[in-house]
């Protein structure tokens, strides 16, 4: 019995150690260490970006043939770029996508707001409204999409805006926000199904899902 709990500690371990390293040097040989890691925990963890940008050619090869994409933005600039274009169209469309966004309206307890305040903080840039205006551009994006094409749903929420969640059938991409940095330059992890952080994105999705909004349409030009 304590030699099987020597095991397990020995096992996590070894897993926060890989995972620390892969985050200090982000290279690919040293993926393959944290994945083999992962296997004995059952966490399911692939890979460790340094930064959420410099997953996006991965994350776009996965969007590709997904048979469903869910994906919860704290401002949803990702949705607009090139690594999301295949979705929107016909060919490549997946069955079912559905999008979470921030509500941008105004409000007493906005957690919006809160974000955007945290962020003022070290980006002497980023006004209180800017990141509101963001989100209402992007909403206004998708809102679009939803209208030419079947299968995209879209909703709103209020509720800590700390993460962000990219998840399809086969994998899920999570970041979670850093309050001194912005998401663009957060450590993004790459997490196969099924395993313990794949579960746990797709239970942080679903439960922001359910106490969501959904979002009015934008007629078409």
């Amino acid at each position: 019995m304590n030699d099987f709990l020597i095991g397990i500690l020995g096992s996590l371990a070894a897993s926060a150690i890989l995972l620390v390293l892969g985050l200090l040097r982000g290279a690919r040989p040293m993926w393959r260490l944290v994945a083999a890691c992962s296997r004995l925990t059952k966490t399911g963890l692939g890979r460790v970006y340094l930064h959420q940008s410099s997953a996006e050619r991965d994350l776009a090869r996965d969007l590709e043939g997904a048979r469903w994409v869910k994906v919860l933005a704290g401002r949803g600039n990702v949705l607009t770029r090139e690594v999301f274009s295949p979705l929107w169209s016909a060919e490549a469309a997946p069955q079912s996508v559905q999008i979470l966004l921030p509500d941008p309206g105004p409000r007493e307890d906005s957690w919006l707001d809160r974000r955007s305040q945290e962020v003022s903080r070290f980006d002497p840039g980023f006004s209180l409204h800017l990141l509101r205006s963001q989100v209402r551009t992007n909403l206004d994006y998708v809102a679009r999409v939803t209208q030419a094409r079947d299968g995209v749903e879209l909703r709103t929420f209020n509720l800590p805006n700390n993460c962000r969640v990219i998840a399809t059938d086969r994998a899920a991409y999570l970041t979670f926000y850093s309050a001194s940095a912005h998401g663009r330059n957060s450590p993004c992890l790459y997490a196969r199904a099924p395993g313990i952080l794949y579960t746990a994105a797709l239970r942080q999705f679903d439960a922001a899902w359910a106490h969501a909004t959904p979002a009015l349409p934008t007629p078409l030009a």
